[in-house]
């Protein structure tokens, strides 16, 4: 950069005070200081551009690299794949049982025995009867029912 101290650029405004004269210099120094600024948001512009467009090679890059690692995974579980199916046929082929052979082999399918109907709360039964919690439901009359005084005859 332009190394400019004080004492330059008041060497430099004695002469543009000579030069431009007293009248015309604050309007001068006005449109120099909006030049400047201008100049300074192209220089940061065009260097935010250069960064972005370095930034977008990088990606790109990192996608190309991506793309490769999952064409190999992809190829690795085709490979896999296709070892799998044809174990599975050899396997199968090889198989020589009957039927009641491979019956008896595989055990049948057992339910696990739950009531799926039955939904089980978390607080334990005898709790509930202890304190008093409804267990069951039941409608509003029969509440009403249940709790209507008795006539003795």
């Amino acid at each position: 950069m332009i190394d400019i101290g004080l004492s330059k650029m008041a060497l430099i405004g004695a002469v543009a005070l000579i030069v431009i004269g007293p009248e015309k210099l604050p309007r001068v120094a006005r449109t120099v200081g909006t030049l400047l600024g201008k100049a300074q948001r192209y220089v940061s512009d065009v260097k935010a551009e250069v960064n972005r467009s370095m930034e977008l090679d990088e990606l790109k890059k990192m996608k190309d690299t991506v793309e490769n690692a999952a064409r190999d995974v992809q190829n690795s579980i085709q490979t896999s794949a296709s070892e799998f199916e044809k174990d599975w046929a050899e396997a199968i082929d090889t198989a020589s049982t009957p039927l009641q052979d491979q019956a008896a082999v595989v055990p049948a399918y057992k339910h696990p025995g739950k009531n799926w109907r039955l939904k089980r709360g978390a607080v334990p039964q005898w709790y509930k009867a202890k304190s008093g919690v409804r267990t069951k439901a039941q409608s509003g009359a029969a509440r009403v029912a249940r709790f209507r005084p008795r006539k003795f005859h």
